[in-house]
């Protein structure tokens, strides 16, 4: 129910922007719910406004990660063996995040449990915040690419790190190159290195599309039907529409946690076959 109350005033805001499709950005021609920001610069005027309205995106990932590490340092500023319900809480999370990882990368895979674990949390927390009137999915809307984008890198450029780590340059360079061994594989590592490059290169590029497209889509569908209950109580000249969208807030907190998950387990999978391959060398 507490995502469903707020829910209701999500026509207000669209009211007050005259229309969902402002929330959009420009020339992304989306429908989306306007956020604090973009409703500011409507009413307000200032190079300042203007700078948050340009990178609302990375203001409100910022926003996101700041409100984390704020609840974070609540929960073990006074950590005790008898847990209050904010400290059990995260310790839960923290456990099942450890266990998730290490069923994937073994016993090994804990010291990657603080990366991947932070990851999903905060993917989820900014796939949350668009279903909070006045604020929006940092990873959805016409610049989330760009913040999908950022998290995919640095989770390709960690793995690429691992693997070095691991295998050392040379080994590194053999892994790439199609580990050749006989002469024929020898000759095609003109051939085998530009396809290895490619395929780690397209890793980060299929997790920020998938991540930033389905959150979209969600944020999209969310408006589309905001601005149906407005029109459907336009002729009674009311201030809020029907709340024909609540149904689909239920889908948006089921997508979110699972595009999360999914972005979360795929960064954990490209790990596993790097270090398998390290493995499989020895």
């Amino acid at each position: 129910m507490q995502h469903i109350i707020p829910a209701l005033l999500y026509p207000l805001l669209a009211v007050a922007e005259h229309g969902a499709e402002h929330g959009g950005g420009e020339g992304s021609g989306a429908p989306a719910i306007p956020n604090l920001i973009t409703l500011l610069s409507q009413w307000v005027h200032g190079p300042f406004i203007e700078f948050l309205h340009h990178w609302e995106n990375v203001v409100y990932a910022f926003f996101v990660a700041i409100i984390i590490c704020i609840l974070a340092r609540m929960a073990t500023r006074n950590a005790t063996l008898m847990p209050g319900k904010l400290q059990n809480f995260f310790e839960m999370v923290v456990e099942g995040l450890d266990n998730f990882v290490q069923g994937i990368l073994g016993p090994e895979g804990r010291k990657f449990t603080p990366f991947l674990g932070t990851l999903f949390i905060y993917i989820w927390c900014m796939n949350m915040a668009g279903l909070i009137p006045g604020l929006m999915s940092p990873t959805g809307h016409a610049n989330g690419i760009n913040t999908t984008a950022g998290l995919a890198i640095t989770v390709f450029f960690y793995v690429q790190f691992t693997g070095v780590k691991k295998q050392g340059i040379l080994g590194y360079l053999d892994h790439m190159a199609g580990n050749p061994r006989s002469p024929v594989q020898w000759v095609l590592v003109p051939l085998n290195l530009p396809i290895h490059i490619i395929g780690e290169l397209a890793k980060p590029l299929s997790l920020s599309l998938r991540l930033f497209g389905n959150i979209t889509g969600e944020d999209v569908l969310l408006a589309a039907f905001v601005g149906l209950g407005i029109a459907a109580t336009a002729f009674l000249h009311s201030p809020v529409g029907l709340p024909l969208h609540v149904p689909f807030i239920f889908l948006a907190l089921l997508t979110g946690t699972i595009q999360a998950l999914v972005f979360t387990l795929l960064s954990t999978v490209y790990f596993s076959m790097m270090l398998m391959e390290h493995h499989d060398e020895h």
